[in-house]
C-alpha cells in the first residue's frame, strides 16, 4: 500500500509511458534494504537487483558463481522496504537452460524474492525461453550485447557490435526478444550508433550501460557509480559521490544527469 503523500509506484505501463514522452529511467543496481531507502528517497524509477552482487559483495571474480538462493536472499531484502521503484531481478548462471527449470526459478524470484519482473541474457537463443515464461504470466526483461555470464567465451569484458555483422545480429537479437515478449530490454557495452538504432527499433523500454545518451534509460552499477570498486572502472563509469560528497548526493546527481540527458556525456561512449 502506498502511504499519503508518497509518489505512486512505478509499474511497466510507468515506464512504458515515459519511453513514448522521452522521458528518461534512471536506474540504478541495488542489492539491500539500506540502500533502497536512500535510492527510492531520491526518486529513482527502477532497481536492477543484479548478479553483479557476487562481484561488488561477495568477492567473487565474475557473476558466474552467484546462486539462485544468493538473487532470492538480496531480492527480498530490497523487496521488503521497496514502495516505488520497478523491480527487475537478475536470473543467475545455468538458472534458465530449460523453459522447466527457467519457470521454477522466475517463479522463485517473484514469489520469494518479490521481483516485478525477470532479466535473462541472451538473443535469439533465449526466444523459447522468454515465449514459456510469459506464456506463463512471468514478465521478462532482455539482456543483450555484453552478456556477462558469458564473459568467458568472450575472453573478458569487451564491447560487442563494433562491426557490422556483429550489430545486425545485436539488432536481430533485440527484435526477437521484442516478438517473444520481452517487456524491456538491457543492452550493455554497444556502440552508440547501434544502441540508437535498437532504441528506435523496438516498442519496449531500452536500458543502457554503456550504450550511450540515445537509450530510454540508464543503470549502473551502484558501488562504481558511488567509487566503490577494487578494479579500474570502464569509461562509461562516472563517480558520482567524488563530486557530490555524500551518496543521497551522489543518488540525487545521477538521477538528474540521467533526466537532463547529462549522463552519459561523449566520454562515455563507444
Amino acid at each position: 500500500m502506498t502511504a499519503p503523500g508518497s509518489p505512486a509506484p512505478v509499474t511497466l505501463a510507468t515506464l512504458q509511458r515515459m519511453k513514448r514522452e522521452g522521458e528518461k529511467i534512471a536506474c540504478l543496481t541495488c542489492y539491500d534494504a539500506g540502500f533502497t531507502r536512500v535510492l527510492e528517497r531520491a526518486g529513482l524509477d527502477m532497481f536492477i537487483i543484479g548478479d553483479s552482487l557476487g562481484m561488488v559483495l561477495m568477492g567473487h571474480e565474475s557473476t558466474l558463481p552467484v546462486t539462485m538462493d544468493d538473487m532470492v536472499h538480496h531480492a527480498a531484502s530490497v523487496a521488503r522496504v521497496g514502495r516505488h521503484a520497478w523491480r527487475v531481478v537478475d536470473m543467475p548462471y545455468r538458472s534458465y537452460e530449460t523453459p522447466g527449470q527457467a519457470l521454477e526459478n522466475a517463479r522463485r524470484l517473484l514469489e520469494m524474492g518479490g521481483a516485478h519482473m525477470v532479466k535473462l541474457e541472451g538473443g535469439t537463443d533465449m526466444v523459447p525461453i522468454v515465449e514459456y515464461l510469459t506464456g506463463n504470466a512471468i514478465p521478462c526483461c532482455g539482456h543483450i550485447g555484453l552478456l556477462p555470464q558469458s564473459v568467458e567465451k568472450y575472453g573478458g569484458y569487451k564491447v560487442q557490435g563494433r562491426d557490422e555483422q556483429a550489430a545486425r545480429a545485436i539488432l536481430e537479437d533485440a527484435r526477437a526478444l521484442q516478438t517473444a515478449g520481452v517487456g524491456m530490454l538491457v543492452m550493455e557495452c554497444i556502440p552508440s550508433a547501434l544502441a540508437a538504432e535498437i532504441t528506435a527499433a523496438v516498442s519496449v523500454p531500452t536500458i543502457g550501460i554503456g550504450a550511450g545518451p540515445a537509450c530510454d534509460g540508464q543503470v549502473l552499477v551502484l558501488y562504481d557509480m558511488l567509487g566503490i570498486t577494487h578494479q579500474k572502472n570502464p569509461r562509461f563509469v562516472k563517480d558520482f559521490l567524488q563530486e557530490s560528497g555524500t551518496i543521497p548526493g551522489a543518488v540525487s546527481a545521477y538521477i538528474a544527469a540521467v533526466k537532463t540527458g547529462a549522463y552519459p556525456a561523449p566520454e562515455h561512449e563507444y
